[in-house]
């Protein structure tokens, strides 16, 4: 049955794991197999790689959400007809926290002014948990707009999964720092009398260290966009409802490396004890287990069997044979390994739904590639 269910009964599908274990690929064999199914589905991406817009033969991806032409996604042996439709997008961090300010910044003056505060420029862009803020702030956008029957977001790439449960809380925090709402105090009173002889001691030191510039900006931004702040911190806690409620699904990616999957089962704790509902994992890259070797006299034989072989000398014919037996031998020994991972992830999760995509010979980078994850994901 695979993952197939989620297509049907879930209305956002989050993909989430470490760098490097297959998000973007999932996500967008996931989209497309809902898009055939007759669902109207958008998939965004993080993906600085690009991978996705080259996997669904776009001629561009941005922040506009683009129709991938049926044509590209129709599945074999059905011409051009695709039962929903796929759209596709790529995040624009700093024009989806703009997104966010305009919707609470009263006039084009005041957006203006914001957009040249470097205080905002250094959120909007560098501050930590900003790109999974926004990546998140975007999909409760779009899935209120109520336009499609399923997102799939593709998470960013980071070091720890968890990172992107914890943005919205760490982003308000540090919007929310005691510090700047001191600073934005001093923007209008700056005056020993307001301060204290100890508060404005502290001030001066301040700006020798960082420019009395900089304490500026900061007072600026803070006093002056109030609504906006408020607007960051209301948007932060209705992701965190939308991620809790019932037609949400994690989709928990990793490879089976003892690492990765180490990770999915933290955060399948973190799920649980946040009240998050688990779509199921997905193992890819696992190296499928074989038959039994045969003797390497057996593989002789065999070899010498091939046309092309046929004029390789004994010994050399012999040498090749061993060279497979070991290289085969190894590959087990590493489909051993994924096997056991795998049974510890399924043993930890209590029969949570697992599918796994073995490793292929080739990178996926077409709709052909994404067919064939699909089949694996959903069947």
């Amino acid at each position: 049955m695979g993952l197939a269910p989620l297509l049907s009964n879930r209305k956002i599908l989050v993909c989430v794991g470490s760098g490097g274990v297959g998000k973007t690929t999932t996500a967008a064999a996931l989209a497309l197999g809902a898009a055939r199914l007759g669902r109207r589905t958008l998939v965004m991406t993080i993906d600085p790689a690009k991978r996705l817009k080259d996997s669904l033969g776009l001629p561009a991806l941005d922040h506009e959400e683009r129709r991938v032409p049926d044509e590209k996604i129709a599945p074999p042996g059905h011409g051009e007809k695709v039962a929903g439709s796929l759209h596709a997008m790529m995040l624009d961090q700093k024009r989806a926290f703009d997104e966010i300010a305009d919707r609470y910044l009263p006039d084009a003056a005041a957006r203006e002014r914001v957009r040249k505060n470097p205080i905002y420029r250094q959120i909007s862009t560098k501050l930590a948990g900003s790109h999974e803020y926004a990546a998140m702030a975007k999909l409760c956008a779009v899935y209120d707009e109520g336009r499609y029957d399923l997102i799939v977001l593709d998470t960013p790439p980071t070091t720890n999964a968890l990172d992107f449960l914890d943005a919205p809380e760490k982003l308000v925090g540090a919007i929310d720092s005691p510090a700047l709402q001191w600073f934005a105090k001093l923007y209008f009173k700056q005056s020993v009398k307001v301060l204290g002889i100890g508060g404005a001691f502290i001030l001066k030191r301040l700006a020798r260290f960082v420019g009395s510039r900089f304490l500026e900006d900061v007072g600026q931004f803070v006093s002056e966009n109030g609504a906006m702040l408020d607007g960051f911190r209301h948007r932060a806690h209705e992701v965190q409802a939308l991620l809790r409620r019932p037609e949400v699904g994690f989709v928990l990616v990793c490879t089976p490396d003892p690492l990765t999957v180490g990770e999915a089962l933290f955060f399948h704790a973190r799920l649980r004890s946040s009240q998050m509902s688990l779509g199921g994992f997905v193992v890819n890259r696992v190296h499928p287990r074989g038959p039994a070797s045969p003797s390497r006299e057996e593989l002789v034989l065999l070899l010498g069997a091939r046309p092309e072989l046929r004029g390789y000398e004994p010994d050399d014919m012999v040498q090749v044979a061993a060279d497979i037996d070991r290289t085969y031998r190894d590959f087990q020994a590493l489909a051993a390994i994924d096997a056991r991972e795998i049974a510890r992830l399924a043993e930890a999760t209590a029969g949570a739904p697992h599918v796994e995509v073995p490793l292929f010979d080739r990178d996926v980078h077409d709709v052909a590639g994404l067919t064939a994850i699909g089949r694996y994901l959903l069947d």
